[in-house]
C-alpha cells in the first residue's frame, strides 16, 4: 500500500477560488484504493459552508513551536466520498470569509500552515511515503522535511513533489519577515535556496527541496525554463528539469457530462448533438437577455478576468468581433477596468453582447452547452480547464496555443479533416480575430465540417484517470 498525503490551501467541496481545489479535490478519488491510499491536508477555514462543518469530527489538538511563537493546532477530520481529510483548525488564522486576504497575513498563515501539516503527521497516525505539495502556500513543506523535521526518524524516508499551478504567484516577502513567520534556519535564505532578488519565495523553497517537480501541463513545463514565462525561476527550473514533469489536469467527466448534466436546459450526448444543443443555444440567448436565433454565432467566455487571461487582446477588436451574425456572452469577475470593458460594450451592442459580472456554476454549465465558440486567448495558461469543459459539451475552443492550450486542443486542419478548435500562435489582437473569423467562416459555410470538429472534441478523454495513470509513474519513481 503506498500512502500519499495531499497538502493543499484548498480543495472541492469545501472551498474553491480555482483549478488547484479541483485537482486536490478529484485525484485522490481517482487512485485505486486496493494499491493507494491518498489523504488530504487543508485549513479548517471559518469560511466552509456549514453543512462540510457540523459533519467534521474532532480528532486531537497540540501546541507547536514556530518563529517566536507556540501556536494551537486542531485537527478536524471528515470522509467525503471514500477520500480522508484532515482539517488544522486555528480560528486566529483561519476566520474571515475568504481563504486569502492580505499577501503579507497569508504569508504567516501558510508558514503556520506548511509546518502543522507535518507536525499533524504522528498524531493521525498516517506516515505517508510522498507529501504532494501544491503551490506556494504549501511551498516550505518540502523545506521543513528536509531542514527542521531531517532528524526525526518518522519524517526520514518520506519523500516530496511540489507542483506548479501558477507560477506568477510565489509567495514573495523580504527575509527577515518569512524568516521570522517560519522559524526556518539562516542557511536556507540564500540565492540557492529561497533568497530571489533579496526577497524569500516561499514556491522557490519546495522547487530547491522537493524530490519531483511537476506542473500541469507539457508546454507549460518547458514554456516555464524561459525567461518569457519563468517569473524569475527559469535558471532554477532549468536546471532541475530532469525532476520536472507535465501533467495535463482533468475534469470530473460526471459532473461535467451533457448527457445527465441537470443544469443545463436539454440534455444531450455526441449521438444527437445537432438536434439538441441548438435548444440550449435559444435558451441561454432568452436567459442572457439576447434575441433569439439558432443561427447566430454565439461566443462565450467563462473566466476570471485579469490580464493573464488575454482580455487585452478581445478589448482591442471587440467593435470588429460584435458584426453581424454573432452574439458575444461573458461570465467571470475580476479586474475593474475588464469588469467595465464588457458593461461599456453591452451598452453600445445590447443586442450582441451580454454581460454577466459574477460567477454562476448553473450559468457556467448553461454557457458550455448553448455557446457555438468558448475563447480562451490567455497570455499563459498552464493548463485551462475551460477549453476541457467546452470539448466536453461541443462547443469549439478557440485558443492561443500556449501552455496547456497548445497540449489540449488541435488547431483545426481542412485538408485532413483533423482537429478539435482553432488557434493563434502570436499574442497578437488580429490573429486573434483571424482564428475567430476562420471559425465563424467554418460555422456558416462548411456545416458538415463543424458538426464534426465538435464530434471529434466531444470524443476527447480528459478524464482524471488519464492523468492518474502518469501521476502513478512519477509516485513509483519516487
Amino acid at each position: 500500500m503506498k500512502k500519499v498525503a495531499y497538502v493543499a490551501s484548498e480543495c472541492v467541496p469545501f472551498i474553491k477560488t480555482g483549478g488547484l481545489a479541483d485537482v486536490v479535490g478529484t485525484l485522490p478519488k481517482i487512485f485505486d484504493r486496493n494499491e493507494y491510499d491518498v489523504r488530504v491536508i487543508m485549513p479548517n477555514y471559518l469560511c466552509i459552508p456549514n453543512k462540510y462543518r457540523e459533519k467534521m469530527q474532532y480528532i486531537t489538538h497540540f501546541y507547536m513551536d514556530i518563529g517566536y511563537k507556540n501556536d494551537y493546532v486542531g485537527v478536524m477530520y471528515l470522509e467525503y466520498e471514500g477520500v480522508k481529510v484532515y482539517f488544522i483548525d486555528n480560528e486566529y488564522y483561519f476566520n474571515g470569509p475568504t481563504p486569502y486576504g492580505d499577501v503579507k497575513w497569508d504569508i504567516e498563515k501558510f508558514c503556520y500552515f506548511s509546518k502543522a501539516a507535518l507536525s499533524i503527521l504522528p498524531s493521525i497516525g498516517f506516515q505517508p511515503d510522498i507529501i504532494h505539495c501544491h503551490d506556494w502556500q504549501a511551498g516550505l513543506v518540502p523545506v521543513y522535511l528536509k531542514t527542521l523535521f531531517a532528524g526525526d526518524l518518522f519524517y526520514t524516508s518520506m519523500k516530496s513533489v511540489m507542483t506548479i499551478h501558477n507560477l506568477q504567484f510565489q509567495g514573495k516577502w523580504d527575509i527577515k519577515t518569512i524568516q521570522e513567520y517560519s522559524g526556518l534556519p539562516d542557511y536556507v535564505f540564500t540565492p540557492d535556496k529561497l533568497e530571489v532578488q533579496k526577497d524569500a519565495a516561499m514556491l522557490k523553497g519546495g522547487l530547491v527541496y522537493a524530490d519531483k517537480i511537476t506542473t500541469v501541463s507539457n508546454t507549460y513545463a518547458k514554456e516555464i525554463q524561459t525567461p518569457y514565462y519563468g517569473e524569475g525561476l527559469d535558471g532554477l527550473l532549468s536546471a532541475r528539469w530532469q525532476s520536472l514533469w507535465g501533467i495535463v489536469n482533468g475534469i470530473d467527466y460526471e459532473v461535467w457530462n451533457p448527457a445527465t448534466d441537470p443544469q443545463i436546459y436539454k440534455n444531450y450526448s455526441v449521438d444527437n448533438f445537432r438536434e439538441l444543443k441548438k435548444i440550449n443555444k435559444i435558451e441561454l440567448q432568452k436567459e442572457c437577455g439576447l434575441p433569439q436565433d439558432e443561427n447566430q454565432f454565439v461566443i462565450g467566455i467563462i473566466s476570471r478576468l485579469t490580464d493573464q487571461k488575454g482580455l487585452d487582446l478581445v478589448d482591442r477588436i471587440m467593435n470588429d468581433i460584435c458584426c453581424d451574425g454573432v452574439q458575444f456572452i461573458v461570465l467571470g469577475t475580476g479586474d475593474v477596468r475588464y469588469e467595465n470593458m464588457f458593461r461599456y460594450y453591452q451598452g453600445i451592442h445590447p443586442a450582441k453582447v451580454s454581460a454577466n459580472i459574477y460567477y454562476s456554476d448553473e450559468r457556467s454549465h448553461k454557457m458550455y452547452a448553448g455557446c457555438d465558440v468558448m475563447l480562451v486567448p490567455s497570455r499563459f495558461e498552464p493548463c485551462g480547464l475551460t477549453q476541457l469543459m467546452a470539448l466536453r459539451y461541443g462547443t469549439v475552443p478557440v485558443v492561443r496555443e500556449t501552455g496547456g492550450l497548445a497540449d489540449t486542443v488541435e488547431a483545426y486542419n481542412q485538408f485532413e479533416g483533423t482537429g478539435t478548435g482553432f488557434s493563434f500562435a502570436n499574442y497578437d489582437p488580429y490573429e486573434l480575430l483571424n482564428a475567430i473569423n476562420y471559425a465563424k467562416e467554418v460555422y456558416y459555410n462548411n456545416k458538415e465540417a463543424w458538426y464534426y470538429i465538435q464530434e471529434r472534441g466531444m470524443r476527447q478523454d480528459y478524464s482524471w484517470y488519464n492523468s492518474a495513470n502518469i501521476y502513478k509513474d512519477l509516485y513509483n519513481s519516487l
